[in-house]
Formats: structure tokens, sequence, C-alpha cells
């Protein structure tokens, strides 16, 4: 295939085709580096055009928990008590600046994560 920009999407598609005929190339071969350098104009054009949005830090934490196999009862004296433990995973609560330090230590998620704006629940 002759690498050039991904500018459409019909460009995205004929790369997402050959990627999947090269995908298990092996490295520093002609077919390796192809598949490499697919990789990368695929990434850019995905991120330009099909962004993901990082989740809210109720989400983030949620999903982190799923990860680990935690349950909420594990994160009392991480976030509090086990009523603020629950207030706080149903956004009754906001996070505090110690709930976040206490969270980025314990579940190893980026402070800059879990300080991005969320609403609280009704």
């Amino acid at each position: 295939m002759e690498l050039k920009p991904i500018k459409s999407e019909k460009d995205y598609n004929k790369a997402l085709e050959r990627l999947e005929v090269i995908f298990d190339a092996k490295q520093n071969t002609r077919e390796g580096d192809e598949a490499e350098i697919l990789s990368i104009l695929i990434d850019n054009y995905e991120n330009k055009y099909y962004p993901i949005e990082a989740p809210d830090p109720i989400e983030a934490i949620k999903i982190r928990m799923e990860e680990l196999n935690l349950k909420q009862k594990d994160l009392v004296g991480v976030i509090g008590g086990k009523s603020r433990v629950s207030e706080v995973l149903n956004k009754k609560k906001k996070l505090t600046v110690e709930m976040i330090r206490e969270l980025e230590r314990v579940l190893h998620i980026s402070a800059s994560v879990l300080i991005r704006n969320y609403t609280l629940s009704n």
C-alpha cells in the first residue's frame, strides 16, 4: 500500500483494511514497518475525528474499582466512612482534595482525572 495521510473516511477504511491484513507482520520487515506507520496514521485520524472523552471522576473510580475487583467497602478509610463512600459514588457529595490525594495513591488514578468537574445527582 502506498502510505499517505488519511484525509477522508474512505482513506481511513482503506487503511484499516490494509492494517488487518498485515497486523501480525514481524517487526523490522517491510510489512512490519508499514503496519507501524499505518497504526500511527489511523490513531491520529481517530483522535481527530472520533475523540473519546475521559470519564467523569466518579465513573473513573468505578472503572478502576472494577479493574481491581474492589467493592464500595474497600474504599472505607480512603474516602471516609461507609456512608461517605456511598454518597460520593452516588454523586451526592463531591470529592475533596484529601479524597483525591488518597484515591490517587490507592487506586493510581491521576489527580488530573479526579479534579475534573462533574454534576451531583439530585
